[in-house]
């Protein structure tokens, strides 16, 4: 498994160099100006909100080209992009080896852009007093691949227990509302929050390799964020994970856990999620078909235009946590070399 867990994006490529490469999305709405077109934005239910909160702000000085955003989730999205259907894919996680492929013997090639930072959020209900902070051992028990048919939260103790945490889970019903396995964020969630376990059960021989690149199957599987938060909001006792933004438009419904990889109990917040000390951190992308772009003026002034002050903006607008000025420049320099 790939055990990146970085946050900071490391560059080598002096910023002042990168800003300059990447000043075609000012925002003074230098996004194309008499361009026309239509461009396809698809993937992930995460990124999506920025994706449309740019084509808001890309729109109003490009009347003329129609930008088309869905969020059916980050493997669906690659299916479509990989199969030359969509410009561009929302990620939250890093394409996998065998989208890679599928995109190959397509024929498409891609630049991988990251776009801002995110904090995996796992959240309960905010009527829910008896939990505050969540250990990885005991997420792993609640929702881990060895967890199925556990209806309680003390129901996860004594797994709990085995893989090395402390089973101090209250006595309450457990309702799990999630993501499934087309998304990204539940990829993510398996490499960030139980892969670390998994494979240490893996090792003793508790479970198996494919076992460990799950969660338990038994829960309400939701490909949309909104209906994930109804879902936590629906049950005084829930459990469930979302992207940060969603979960922190929402606090008056759920409650946004602190998190324990060791070094104590963290809670999701942008300084937190900025540094890399929240330990369910993780990077969204943009993947952009460099071919298309090459030749489709209205999706270049779009990509121009998103990774400009406009597209930084608009991350912030959408509640996510922005790129420092080092890694922006360094995305627009990524774009500026891949269409050149």
């Amino acid at each position: 498994m790939n055990r990146s867990r970085n946050l900071v994006i490391t560059v080598a490529v002096a910023a002042t160099l990168a800003l300059g490469a990447c000043s075609s999305g000012s925002s003074s709405g230098d996004g194309g100006g008499g361009t026309s077109g239509e461009v396809i934005v698809t993937g992930s239910s995460t990124v999506e909100p920025i994706s449309s909160r740019v084509n808001e702000l890309f729109s109003e000085a490009n009347p003329d080209v129609t930008v088309r955003v869905d969020g059916p989730g980050t493997g669906d999205g690659f299916q479509q992009f990989c199969n030359g259907e969509a410009d561009i894919n929302d990620a939250s996680r890093p394409i996998k080896d065998e989208e890679a492929a599928l995109c190959a013997e397509n024929g498409v090639k891609y630049a991988e852009i990251p776009v801002a930072l995110d904090g995996l959020s796992v959240i309960t209900n905010s009527a829910n007093s008896a939990v505050e902070c969540l250990s990885l051992a005991q997420i792993y028990g609640l929702v881990g691949p060895e967890s199925e048919g556990i209806d309680t939260w003390a129901g996860a103790n004594d797994l709990v227990d085995q893989v090395g945490g402390n089973g101090d889970l209250p006595d309450a019903a457990l309702e799990i509302t999630g993501p499934g396995e087309e998304s990204g964020t539940y990829d993510a969630f398996v490499e960030l929050a139980l892969s670390d376990i998994a494979e240490q059960r893996v090792k003793a021989g508790k479970i198996t390799e494919e076992q460990a690149e799950t969660t338990r199957p038994d829960y309400s599987t939701q490909s949309n964020d909104n209906a994930i938060i109804e879902g936590i909001a629906g049950s005084d006792t829930s459990f469930g994970w979302v992207g940060y933004a969603f979960a922190d438009l929402n606090r008056e419904t759920v409650k946004l856990l602190e998190i324990d990889a060791g070094g104590g109990c963290i809670a999701p917040e942008p300084e937190t999620v900025a540094d890399g000390s929240y330990p369910l951190s993780r990077t969204l992308y943009i993947y952009v078909d460099t071919t298309k772009a090459a030749s489709d003026p209205a999706l270049k002034a779009f990509v121009d235009f998103y990774l400009g002050d406009d597209g930084l903006q608009a991350v912030a607008d959408a509640d996510y946590v922005p790129l420092d000025d080092t890694a922006w420049a360094a995305s627009g320099t990524k774009w500026a070399a891949a269409v050149k």
